[in-house]
């Protein structure tokens, strides 16, 4: 007769997480599919999926054609050959003290099914309450409160004045930053797509957002760019958007042939392919008409980028940006100036230590008595 085999750990009882609680578990699951998690997912967790785009839409097929019994009994047996695979691929080397949070869209069976095998194992595995739904509610609700905790500074200046350069900068130097075009992936303007990365959803926007909002001092100054309501395809929540244009300014001033050549720097990928450029210069036609959208484009095949970038400030981005900054940002009139006089990384690092010394001047000023 064989010998029984000796009892494994006791099962351990399996946590329900509130989303307010999340900051507690540095491990994350999302066990939803590779496509929902690509449009949006709780930052830092990774992606293990108890059903592929496939499975679950077939699954979700035969719930509708055939039954909702036939359904589970096939999605169930689904289930439990990719859970046994996620174990053995992922979770087999962790150790016992491992405590994974997990999730699927609304907190039910694919997140479950996952949760209660690793629990059996005897690792503490918690499921998020509610999900990535109540996941999705919070951030929206923070995002309506969160912004207004802050005091913003707006660095403000034409375009290739150096602002994303400056905010780096300040960020080196310690001071608190929002990069929006960072989170966004893109530099806000007709040619601000980033050759190497793609812009966010909307909704992983917002995440990231929110990861950055939660992570400043409300005691300190936030330095921000002052971006318009879009930055390429996303948006800007409102409430965000509504403390930016309330703040006090710092305006960047920097020399016309010092522009050009910044811009000449940054934009190197059109450059290098100049058929994308002159085929992004042609949405300025309704604007500028089909003739100077030509000229334009035959600079950029020609490889004339200097004439091309002086012309395109002098007679698009700055009449626009003049517009948009007096009707969207009132403190404009007052703001306090920034000169550039170097664009290299060294300059930018003056400046912000300049930006910086100001401010504290600037504070003690207020808190002395007149």
């Amino acid at each position: 007769m064989n010998a029984p085999l000796p009892p494994g750990p006791p099962p351990r009882p399996e946590l329900n997480i509130p989303v307010e609680s999340l900051s507690a578990f540095i491990d994350r699951i999302d066990v939803r599919t590779p496509s929902e998690f690509a449009e949006d997912h709780v930052p830092g967790a990774v992606n293990w999926p108890v059903l592929s785009d496939a499975e679950r839409a077939r699954i979700g097929t035969m719930y509708v054609q055939v039954s909702a019994f036939d359904a589970r009994k096939a999605g169930a047996a689904l289930v439990a050959r990719n859970i046994a695979d996620i174990v053995e691929r992922f979770a087999s080397e962790k150790p016992r003290e491992w405590q994974p949070l997990v999730y699927c869209w609304r907190g039910g069976q694919r997140s479950r099914s996952l949760v209660h095998v690793l629990s059996e194992i005897g690792w503490r595995a918690a499921q998020l309450d509610g999900g990535y739904r109540a996941y999705r509610r919070h951030v929206v609700a923070a995002l309506a409160t969160a912004p207004q905790r802050f005091e913003y500074r707006l660095i403000c200046g034409l375009t290739g004045s150096g602002k994303s350069r400056l905010l780096s900068a300040l960020a080196d130097q310690g001071a608190q930053v929002l990069d929006l075009e960072r989170i966004a992936r893109h530099r806000g303007s007709l040619l601000g797509e980033r050759p190497d990365a793609r812009q966010p959803t909307q909704k992983c926007f917002e995440s990231e957002l929110l990861v950055a909002l939660q992570s400043f001092d409300p005691r300190r100054v936030v330095y921000v760019e002052s971006e318009s309501r879009k930055i390429g395809d996303v948006q800007l929540p409102d409430e965000l958007l509504a403390a930016m244009r309330g703040s006090s300014c710092i305006r960047v001033e920097t020399p016309l042939p010092l522009r050009v050549a910044l811009l000449n720097e940054e934009y190197e990928h059109f450059r290098i392919a100049p058929d994308a450029l002159a085929n992004r210069l042609l949405r300025l036609a309704p604007l500028h008409g089909k003739k100077a959208v030509e000229r334009w484009s035959t600079m950029a095949l020609r490889g004339d980028h200097e004439t091309l970038i002086a012309e395109l400030l002098a007679l698009h981005y700055d009449p626009m940006y003049r517009r948009s900054i007096e009707r969207n940002f009132p403190r404009y009139v007052d703001a306090t100036c920034a000169e550039v006089r170097d664009i290299s990384l060294a300059g930018f690092r003056a400046l912000a230590r300049d930006v910086l010394d100001r401010a504290a001047l600037e504070a003690v000023d207020v808190t002395e008595p007149g």
